[in-house]
This record gives C-alpha cells, structure tokens and sequence, in this order.
C-alpha cells in the first residue's frame, strides 16, 4: 500500500520537478525558423542538389571543349641483305624515322565539327647497292611535313539538335527543377516549424487552463468543507467536489505530458543536438492573433499554379520532354553530312625545309565532299520517337491531374479557415458566457440557492470553453499556414528569402 502511494506521489510530482531542473528560454517563431533552416540535415542534403545540377550542367557544356592531341615516334629498321648471283651479297638498308604530329578538335554550337591538324616526319638511313664488284653505299634523308584544317557539317540528322544540344539543355532544365526543389523543401520545413510553434502555443494555453480548473475546483473544496462544518451542506457535495478536484489535477499531469511532447517535437526541428535543448523549457514569445484574414479562391488559385514548386517541377519535365523529342525525331532523319579540308604540304631534305615550304603556303591542297548514311528500317529511332510522344502525354496529363489536386487543396484550406475563424468568435462568446454562469452560480451556492454538483457541472462546462477557444485560435493560424504552403506563399507571407546557391 505504501508503495503505491509513493508511486502515485511520484507521479503527481514529477512534471513539476522536471520543470523545476528546466530553464526557461524565451524564443520566437521567427528564431525557431531560423534555427531550423540552420540546423534541419534534411534541408543541409537538399542543398546540395543545386549545386549538382550546376556541376552537371558545366560537364554537359564541356562536350564544347576543344581536345588537344600531341604525339611523337622514333623508329629505326633494318632491311635484310639481298644474296646476289655470282656469290655476291649486298648489305640491307638501314632508316631512322622521327615523325611528330599536332591537332585540335572539338565541336561547335550549330553541330559542325572541326580539327586542325599538323605533322612533319623525317626519315634518314643508308642503303647499298652493288657497282661491279664493289659494295657502294647511298645515305640519303627526307622530310615529309602539312597543316590543313577539316570541318564537317551536318544538313539534316543533328543539324538542329545532337546529343551535345540535348545535354545541355536538359542540364540547365536540371538547374531550375533543383533550385525548386530546395525551395519546396525550405516551404515544408518553415510550416513544419510553424505548425509545431502553434502546438507548443496550444499545449502551454492548456496547461494554464487546467491548472485554473485545479485552483478553482481546490477552492470549491475548500469552501463545501467550511459548509460542512457549519451544518449547510452534506457530506455527499464535499465528496463530489473533491472528485472534481482529482480529475481536474489528472488532467492537468494529461495537459502536462502533452505540453512535453510539444516542446520536444519543436526541439527537434530546429535543432541538430538535441542533448544540448533537452533542459530548457521552451516559452513561445509571440501570442497567436485571429487577424481577419482576405480570401480570394480566384487569387489564391492563380498563386498556387504560377509558384507551387511541385507543379513548376512538372511542367519543367514537360520542356525537358519536348527537348527529348526534338532529338529523337532528328534521329529519324538520313545522316547527311558535308565536309571538306584546306592545308598545305612541304617536303625536304631536312625537318626545316620542309616545315618552311608549309609556312610559304607554296603547295595548297584542298578536298570537298559529302556522305549519306540511312540505316533501312531504322525501327531504333522511330521507336524512340513514339515512346518519347507517349511519355510526353503521360505527363501532359500528370500536369493536369497534379493542377486539379493543387486547387482541391487551396479550395479545402480556405473553407477550413474561413470555418476556425468564425469558430474563434463563437468559442469566445462561449468562454465569457460560462464564465458568467459559473460566477453567479456561485453566488447562488454561497446564497444556499444551487446545489454543488451544479457549480461543479459550471465549471466543467468554463474548463471545457476555455479550451475550444485556444483551440480555435490555434487552429485558425495552422489552417493559415497550411493555406500559405498550398499556395506557395509562404515565404512571401513570412518575408524570407531563398539565397541562390553557388559553386563551393
């Protein structure tokens, strides 16, 4: 027995010694935005798409970059010797060859690529040959040099876009759907802050409701004791009253523990290090206010589909689409391509000669063609392209359903709010009514003209009205929230800023 009455004595003690160790810390939602926005790992992992997408966007325009080519060789060789009639025998000729070549080639933005190009050679050995009965030698050298230019030019598959186009802007597409991405992300965590503020607002109104309940139900007590004393009231309504009296102090250990969960939860939203907030109690500086609020079903619409992110993101997947056809339709097309090239050549004893013949331009050469190439059927290509115009309906039609549900949403967030605003004023009205039956119920009890059950049934009814208002109140600046995230306007509303994202 004695067990059990510590226990429920711990029970009833521990909110207030936990509160007791607690310190009190003052903070307002905008700091709790802040915090979060800080501190949230989801958003710090959000971040960084943007900041790929850019670097896949610079890899994609680096199909643009010229590629440079060096190369270099040294050979030597040795022919075999030639067994001549007569017994004669002629030594094989010997070459060393060095040879060097240079190039720079790329890509160009309307599809034609180019390659300069330059290489000289020099070749020198000995050979034999045989002059009556004698072996004569012959040393001999040449030198074998150009520099010319080539392009090609597509004139129907890739003329308009190639895979280099397609990379590219689908890459910059990249960079927008990303940079929303991290802005619906910032949306959700701001009204997550805000609608865990408004709870924790809520949980500490009903701690102070209830623990008005307890002090009033105490102070009945108190009161039907003296009237027992004195011979005017029964036992029985002392008993009721302390009954009263130990459901309101349950409830205000329930109102207690909610009031932890709320605080807990906020923490955890704005902080990454948890350990260091878990001692401090937290006091939202900023009282809840039931401003009358303008709604505009056509504005509020017309918001929500020009600056919901998700929606923008979608219709970014319908342009990334278009672009996709676009080349797969070019695929369709024959390969017909024009080139040609323009250089000069040299040619000498020695490296020198030969490389100053090429800068004298003495002996051009040019060549210009073109190349046809269809491959019969084609079905690949044709393929692709059916399957990229069936992708692009699919999300033609994920647009219109993804509009449809944004409009359902703002529609239901604006009746909801509409509904806790107008509740606000009959919740008051409630709350001061109660309050003014229970005090002259009261009075009538001091006068012996009402009973304590009656003024127990008031106070219930005053407990009860108090809560639906802060209820109310809290509920119409949530639906308020809510709104504002349906209609992408909630960082407007809260005048934040996204900061763009840059290269680190």
């Amino acid at each position: 027995m004695r067990r059990t009455w510590l226990l429920l004595l711990a029970l009833a003690l521990g909110p207030t010694l936990l509160s007791a160790e607690s310190k009190p810390r003052p903070i307002s939602l905008t700091e709790c935005i802040s915090l979060a926005l800080s501190n949230n790992l989801d958003l710090q992992i959000e971040r960084y798409n943007p900041m790929l997408a850019r670097y896949n966007l610079g890899a994609a325009q680096g199909g643009y970059d010229p590629a440079l080519r060096l190369a270099g060789e040294h050979s030597d060789s040795e022919s075999g010797s030639q067994l001549l009639g007569g017994g004669f025998s002629v030594p094989g000729a010997t070459t060393e060859r060095d040879s060097f070549s240079g190039g720079l080639g790329g890509l160009l933005p309307w599809g034609m690529g180019y390659d300069l190009s330059a290489r000289a050679s020099e070749s020198t050995g000995e050979s034999f040959f045989l002059v009556g009965s004698n072996v004569v030698s012959s040393p001999f050298s040449d030198s074998q040099s150009s520099a010319q230019i080539s392009v090609t030019q597509p004139l129907l598959k890739n003329l308009l876009i190639d895979s280099t186009r397609l990379n590219i802007r689908v890459a910059k597409i990249g960079v927008q759907q990303s940079d929303l991405g991290l802005r619906r992300s910032i949306m959700s965590i701001v009204t997550d802050v805000e609608l865990a503020y408004y709870n924790l607002f809520l949980a500490r109104e009903s701690v102070k409701v209830q623990e008005k309940a307890v002090e009033l139900a105490e102070r009945l007590v108190q009161e039907n004791k003296r009237r027992v004393e004195v011979g005017a009231m029964a036992p029985l309504d002392e008993k009721q009253a302390e009954s009263q009296a130990a459901s309101s102090r349950a409830d205000l250990l329930q109102a207690q523990r909610a009031l932890a969960a709320a605080e807990n939860e906020l923490k955890r939203r704005i902080t990454a290090d948890f350990v260091s907030w878990a001692q401090l109690e937290l006091v939202p500086t900023e009282a809840l206010e039931a401003d009358l609020h303008v709604f505009d079903l056509q504005n509020s619409w017309g918001r929500g589909l020009d600056q919901r992110p998700d929606l923008l993101q979608a219709r970014l997947d319908i342009e990334a689409q278009g672009i996709r056809l676009k080349y797969d339709r070019s695929q369709t097309w024959p390969q017909l391509d024009v080139f040609g090239t323009y250089g000069y050549n040299g040619s000498g004893n020695e490296f020198n000669s030969s490389i100053e013949e090429v800068q004298d331009r003495e002996r051009p050469f040019w060549a210009v063609g073109g190349q046809f190439s269809y491959p019969l059927g084609n079905r690949t290509a044709r393929n692709n392209y059916r399957s990229g115009k069936a992708t692009m309906e699919q999300l033609v039609l994920a647009v219109k359903g993804l509009e449809q549900s944004i409009m359902v949403q703002i529609d239901d967030a604006i009746k909801l709010a509409k509904a806790s605003y107008e509740r606000i004023k009959a919740t008051r009205e409630s709350r001061e009514y109660s309050e003014a039956a229970l005090e002259a119920e009261q009075k009538k009890l001091e006068s012996g003209k009402s009973t304590s059950f009656e003024v127990l049934r008031l106070q219930r009814d005053l407990t009860s009205a108090r809560s639906e208002e802060i209820r109310a109140l809290t509920e119409y600046n949530r639906n308020l929230a809510q709104l504002s995230l349906a209609e992408a306007s909630t960082l407007d509303r809260l005048g934040l800023e996204v900061e763009p994202v840059t290269k680190k």
